[in-house]
């Protein structure tokens, strides 16, 4: 070729060994930190017998969406069904993982929304980030996250959030910027102040496109459990791979079943929370 291969790659190894070896305490910090979190949701889920939590989230199922009764009762069949199936602290692991991540997934992207819709030079600068975010193979993403945290529940929730974080970015801000320019200029007329028109007008008429992010955001946190297994996440995740590993079936398809199920059961409960 006449023109020569450009080093991206190495730089990208010397930008992360940069990193690596000039924030090695905050890494350690932000581990300890994510696996205590991980830890203490997982700890709090097993205190209660499998049978009192599906109950339990059953009834929240039942209050949350206007007495939906059937939705109350395939909740408590679903986790009974993982009971049953002998999966039930991996499902918790997983649960707590996918919560952990979306977590702090959510509490970056949305302010990042918000903040984007209101300033075009951000949105700007940041939207081929969120391009590359979203279309580079998710397992690329691992490489980086055993490099700064080892093996483990961290590497992978670290994978997760950057996988799960775009959708939510650009849900907030496309709600907010949607909200109608007649009620914003009410709200000056009112004399509102930039926070209080964002609390009060621009959130609140913007919440279904923030749900929806909200929503996305935990479906594709739950969509990383396998490929996050693959560098040390425990859970569901950790059993499909071995299924697959070991070309077994029923183990690949229980374990399978057993996130579908998780999964079924966090989309309805972020639909309901949507105001309608």
């Amino acid at each position: 070729m006449i023109i020569p291969k450009l080093p991206l790659g190495e730089a990208v190894e010397l930008f992360v060994g940069w990193i690596d070896s000039n924030f090695g305490f905050v890494l350690d910090v932000f581990s300890d930190i994510t696996d205590f979190m991980i830890t203490g949701i997982n700890d709090t889920f097993l205190m209660l017998p499998p049978i009192v939590f599906a109950l339990l989230l059953g009834v929240i199922a039942y209050l949350l969406s206007s007495k939906n009764l059937k939705l109350a009762i395939g909740t408590v069949l679903g986790l009974v069904l993982i009971d049953n199936l002998g999966m039930w602290e991996l499902s918790m692991e997983t649960l707590s993982l996918v919560l952990t991540a979306a977590f702090i997934a959510l509490i970056v992207a949305i302010p990042v929304g918000i903040i984007s819709a209101k300033n075009e030079m951000l949105a700007q600068t940041i939207k081929p980030i969120l391009d590359l975010m979203q279309t580079m193979p998710s397992f690329v993403y691992l490489i980086p996250a055993v490099i700064f945290f080892g093996l483990g529940n961290v590497p992978g929730l670290v994978a997760t959030v950057v996988f799960s974080m775009p959708p939510a970015i650009r849900l907030t801000n496309l709600g907010i910027q949607q909200v109608p320019t007649e009620l914003v200029e009410v709200a000056d007329a009112f004399g509102s102040t930039p926070l209080q028109k964002l609390l009060k007008v621009e959130i609140p008429v913007a919440m279904p496109s923030i749900m929806a992010g909200v929503n996305q955001c935990i479906m594709l946190s739950l969509s990383m459990v396998v490929i996050a297994a693959m560098i040390g996440a425990r859970g569901l995740g950790y059993q499909v791979l071995v299924g697959i590993q070991r070309v077994d079936i029923g183990q690949g398809f229980e374990a399978g079943l057993g996130i579908v199920i998780i999964a079924v059961i966090l989309d309805r409960f972020t639909q309901h929370l949507t105001p309608k």
